[in-house]
């Protein structure tokens, strides 16, 4: 199981865009998001890297990305990402056995969720969406480009309590995934940072997650 330790930056959710950017590329934790689990059917592997950290209101996470093709059909939120140019989190609630899925797609637009496994999940609320910060290196606009390469970053600030954990209540540490996917673009892939050890394709396995170490002031 890896383990990621994710330091304390004061002030993160406070920060522009700019200064967002530099103090997590400066001073958060790095992490690929490299493991392709299922090389057989689904061999593409594009870059991906992420980067950690948390203000104690909120836990920023950040992914570069560099591949084949883009995909942006689902303009607004609690859609079909997954089908999208996406970067997914996968977090345990630390108190009640479910677990919370926040996949945000390249210009992002997050599907928010919690349940126990891959059925009966329930969506977040709109207003509970709305409350997680994001960044996008591109435009909010319809992306259907297969056969070229593309960079972009993405970044999403969700609030601890959104992951059920109550203000000034800190976990030493919390269960997670990174995942990586484009299920409808011409290089389908599936990648993770903690490897999945299912024998097809599933990232609602928490079984598989990761450890991260939250740092304290």
């Amino acid at each position: 199981m890896k383990q990621l330790q994710v330091p304390f930056i004061s002030g993160l959710s406070q920060c522009d865009d700019d200064r967002l950017l530099t103090a997590l590329e400066t001073s958060g934790a790095k992490f690929a998001v490299d493991q392709v689990c299922w090389p057989d059917e689904y061999p593409y592997q594009p870059l991906c890297g992420g980067i950690l950290a948390h203000d104690g209101q909120s836990l920023a996470v950040l992914f570069h990305v560099r591949g084949m093709d883009l995909r942006a059909v689902n303009l607004t939120d609690n859609a079909r990402q997954w089908e999208d140019s996406t970067c997914e989190f996968f977090v345990a609630d630390p108190h009640d056995g479910t677990y919370y899925n926040f996949e945000m797609n390249c210009v992002g637009k997050i599907l928010g969720a919690k349940g126990e496994g891959r059925q009966n999940r329930q969506v977040r609320a709109e207003a509970d969406i709305a409350r997680i910060r994001r960044y996008s290196s591109l435009p909010l606009q319809r992306y259907e480009e297969n056969g070229s390469v593309h960079s972009w970053t993405i970044a999403m600030l969700v609030p601890f309590d959104l992951i059920g954990i109550p203000a000034g209540e800190l976990p030493a540490s919390l269960r997670a995934n990174f995942y990586k996917c484009a299920d409808l673009t011409d290089h389908v892939h599936f990648l993770s940072w903690n490897r999945v050890g299912c024998p097809s394709p599933d990232f609602h396995r928490p079984d598989y997650f990761g450890e991260l170490f939250l740092s304290r002031v």
